[in-house]
């Protein structure tokens, strides 16, 4: 039986808790990552940190600049626009692909993920923003993984892996965020009426108007 040395545990440990902070907004665009504060946060060295952030890198999160470290990637408006056009481009296709395959039980999982997002991201006292990420990106990711089209998710998984795009819904208004809510419920209910055109519809509009959200708040970054 082959075993896992204990390097190879460390830098997917690294990896994957390093990502997972990033996705969800604990480090913001542009931040500062030092090897040695990450390694104390993670509880491990510096070296799986460094290859941690080498790999990173590669995915698009993290920008490493000569002389000065690791930070989180940031987006010029520009770059924001590119990802939200490749997104409109593969994930409605993606989506439509997916209904006939999806099952009962992929149906009623999709209708849970919808009515939990609704429940935790609905205006009001119960919301809770930072829980709506994970549920938002396995949302989308079982969508992607039911249309069994690999060459399609590669491309799009640059684009799903922009930071700015994942994990910013406190970026959101109140309409915005309501419509973006409203749109995973419409869109397991094409796919439990068997209808791939109606799905690709809504999930098209969703990627506009996260796409209008988040280049808005990009605008007003660049020019405050």
């Amino acid at each position: 039986m082959t075993q896992t040395s204990p390097s190879v545990t460390g830098r997917e440990k690294a990896v994957d808790a390093l990502r997972e902070l990033i996705l969800r907004g604990d480090f913001p665009a542009g931040a500062r990552l030092g090897e040695m504060e990450l390694a104390t946060r993670l509880g491990v060295s510096r070296t799986p940190v460094r290859e941690a952030l080498t790999r990173l890198a590669a995915e698009g999160l993290v920008e490493l600049v000569p002389n000065r470290g690791a930070r989180v990637s940031k987006w010029s408006v520009e770059e924001l626009e590119g990802v939200f056009e490749l997104r409109t481009a593969l994930e409605p296709k993606l989506t439509a692909l997916a209904v006939p395959k999806a099952r009962p039980e992929d149906v009623e999982e999709l209708d849970r993920l919808a009515l939990r997002m609704v429940e935790v991201g609905s205006p009001g006292p119960e919301q809770d923003l930072d829980a709506l990420v994970p549920l938002n990106r396995e949302f989308h990711g079982r969508l992607v993984a039911l249309a069994h089209h690999p060459a399609l998710a590669g491309a799009l998984a640059s684009a799903v892996h922009a930071p700015i795009v994942l994990r910013n819904f406190h970026t959101y208004d109140e309409t915005s965020l309501r419509r973006s809510l409203a749109h995973h419920v419409e869109i397991v209910a094409a796919v439990r009426a068997g209808d791939p055109e109606w799905a690709r519809a809504v999930m098209t509009a969703h990627i506009r108007n996260a796409r209008a959200v988040m280049v808005r708040a990009a605008r007003e970054q660049e020019n405050p």
